[in-house]
């Protein structure tokens, strides 16, 4: 297995992910992993890693460009809300780093999924919600609204949630939101609620976090990445 960085264009900019690759000859399903807010760090590069062990291909994309990461809150909020200003800048990006995924040589293209975390899942959604040609989609604490109205029909693939019940920025209504909406629009659609659990509970950079409703719980990591392993054998 190795982690090579990935380099591709879109929206006038370059940018760095992360690629992740299983040893072995042929052609395997590809994963893209949204990071949270601030970038591509350690956290979603151990995940891209821990996924090519599985015998996929996994590429820890680049939201931001050029390989930022931000370590100041404030930037970071800013650089969010003005993508969300501009939406169709924000799904070219996502879109980007699907299709430089889709073109590594190891991946099967008509063998992909998108998972993210944080602001990540909310991306991995919203791709969805594009029509992208996926066969899954995995969300981790990640927000549950859209501002694409009605786009619920439009996506192709299954859906797995795994948020924490004392989440304040996925609050229960938007769950229940969430699940009338994925029904409606007929969606194969699961969600995994997990009891006295915050915001950011995979990963372990959240433990430190000393705000209510906010860290790393490691039995809610480690009962979130079975349904992940469950559910991407059921749709590859």
């Amino acid at each position: 297995m190795s982690t090579t960085p990935l380099r591709y264009d879109a929206d006038g900019l370059t940018f760095c992910g992360q690629l992740a690759c299983p040893d072995g000859q042929g052609k395997v399903p590809g994963i893209l992993v949204f990071p949270e807010a601030p970038g591509v760090g350690p956290h979603v590069i151990r995940r891209a890693a821990a996924l090519a062990q599985l015998n996929y291909v996994a590429l820890a994309a680049d939201v931001n460009g050029e390989g930022m990461v931000y370590e100041d809150p404030k930037t970071m909020l800013e650089s969010i809300g003005l993508l969300k200003s501009q939406p169709e800048r924000l799904y070219r990006r996502l879109q980007a780093g699907l299709q430089a995924l889709a073109d590594a040589p190891q991946v099967d293209p008509d063998r992909l999924a998108v998972i993210g975390y944080c602001f990540g899942g909310w991306c991995a959604l919203e791709l969805a919600r594009t029509g992208a040609a996926l066969r899954g989609v995995a969300v981790f604490h990640g927000a549950l609204n859209s501002p694409q109205e009605g786009s619920a029909s439009q996506i192709r693939g299954k859906l797995l949630v795994c948020t924490g019940a004392a989440d304040p920025l996925v609050p229960l209504e938007q769950v229940t939101g969430f699940s009338e909406e994925m029904s409606a629009a007929g969606i194969d659609w699961q969600v995994h609620l997990y009891g006295g659990t915050g915001h950011g509970f995979t990963s372990p950079e959240a433990g430190s976090n000393p705000r209510p409703g906010f860290g790393y719980s490691p039995s809610s990591d480690r009962r979130s990445w079975a349904e992940l392993r469950q559910f991407l054998t059921e749709i590859f």
